[in-house]
């Protein structure tokens, strides 16, 4: 079986894209699932979360994407996490322009995935906040995206853009790019606007919408300064727990979508 590749996108700032990555990842690894994770962000929040030092990297998704390294070259281990690494820094910057004069630019992240595909079960792609070279790279090499999202009025103009960006992507580099789901993040129940957007969202994508939610939680907010998957820094805390859900909720579905395919070839 190879790896079903993820992007975390979003060109809104802000909503858990890094947050969801890292924990998501870790939930994943606990479930005895093989993942890796890669940073794709020059911002490089998910190398540092995941508890790797982006200012001292031999080897980084810069690399990967210039063809200067292979992903096996550049991946590492996460010790508190269970999943590998391969991280970024503000070398992509660096890359992102160097690729917009190179051939086949959107492509080079699917061809340098191909040769590990098989050896993990969830690839998890961390974009960064806007729809440029990098993100178009992690979409392109991508089957599916996970959108994490906060329940907010702006929240639903940005979704949109994506949508547009996702049905481009679909019509010229990749026909089979698919919505994995919309993921409900620093959610506070008690904010009648929240409640009021997350209707919107089930009537507007059903059962596109992950049913777990990720609440407002205090100990999700501080795990990236310790540099650990909140499963690390507090196990039982709310933050920890729903990402586990989500972990479970993700692999039911895809369990479920293959006893279908299954069923259809039968």
């Amino acid at each position: 079986m190879t790896a079903k590749l993820i992007a975390v996108a979003n060109q809104k700032g802000g909503v858990g894209k890094t947050t969801t990555c890292v924990n998501l990842a870790a939930s994943l690894a606990a479930t005895r699932r093989r993942v890796l994770l890669i940073d794709m962000d020059p911002q490089g929040n998910a190398t540092m979360g995941a508890g790797v030092d982006k200012r001292g990297l031999e080897l980084s998704a810069c690399d990967v994407l210039l063809g200067d390294a292979s992903a096996e070259q550049a991946m590492l281990e996460v010790e508190q996490g269970g999943f590998r690494v391969i991280p970024g820094n503000e070398d992509l910057t660096a890359a992102e322009v160097q690729l917009l004069t190179e051939f086949g630019r959107e492509m080079r992240l699917r061809n340098a995935l191909a040769d590990i595909r098989e050896r993990f079960d969830y690839v998890l792609i961390d974009c960064p906040p806007s729809i440029n070279m990098l993100t178009v790279n992690a979409l392109t090499a991508a089957d599916s995206v996970l959108i994490p999202m906060q329940c907010e009025y702006y929240a639903l103009e940005g979704l949109t853009a994506l949508m547009a960006t996702i049905e481009q992507l679909r019509q010229t580099v990749n026909p089979h790019l698919r919505i994995e789901g919309l993921l409900r993040t620093m959610f506070d129940p008690r904010n009648n606007l929240t409640n009021e957007v997350s209707g919107q969202l089930l009537v507007h994508f059903g059962d596109k919408v992950f049913r777990t939610v990720i609440p407002r939680n205090v100990r999700l907010a501080e795990a990236p300064s310790f540099g650990v998957p909140v499963l690390y820094h507090d196990k039982d805390s709310r933050g920890a727990l729903a990402y586990l859900a989500l972990a479970g909720e993700m692999i039911r579905r895809d369990e479920a979508a293959a006893e279908d395919a299954v069923a259809g070839t039968a």
